[in-house]
């Protein structure tokens, strides 16, 4: 039934939406990846955490990372800093 199909129109069918909304999708999770890798990357830079600035370029985990590196490890040095 699918084999002849574009694997757009295949993931599609399998979501249970159009096409055009299959695009839609992942325009926004490329957007919201690009946003939360920016941020993280730039955070990482600042602080001059060359081995988190690396694993933050290569891996792709649509934002999952880059939101754990923020608000959990950034944030946890942040304070460890400021308590000594």
């Amino acid at each position: 039934m699918l084999t002849n199909a574009v694997p757009l129109e295949q993931l599609a069918i399998y979501l249970g939406l159009d096409a055009w909304m299959v695009v839609v999708l992942i325009v926004v999770l490329a957007l919201w990846s690009v946003v939360w890798k920016g941020w993280a990357m730039w955070l990482a830079a600042r602080r001059t955490e060359k081995v988190w600035f690396i694993l933050l370029l290569i891996i792709n985990t649509a934002g999952i990372l880059e939101i754990i590196y923020i608000f959990l490890i950034a944030k946890r040095n942040d304070l460890q800093k400021l308590s000594s």
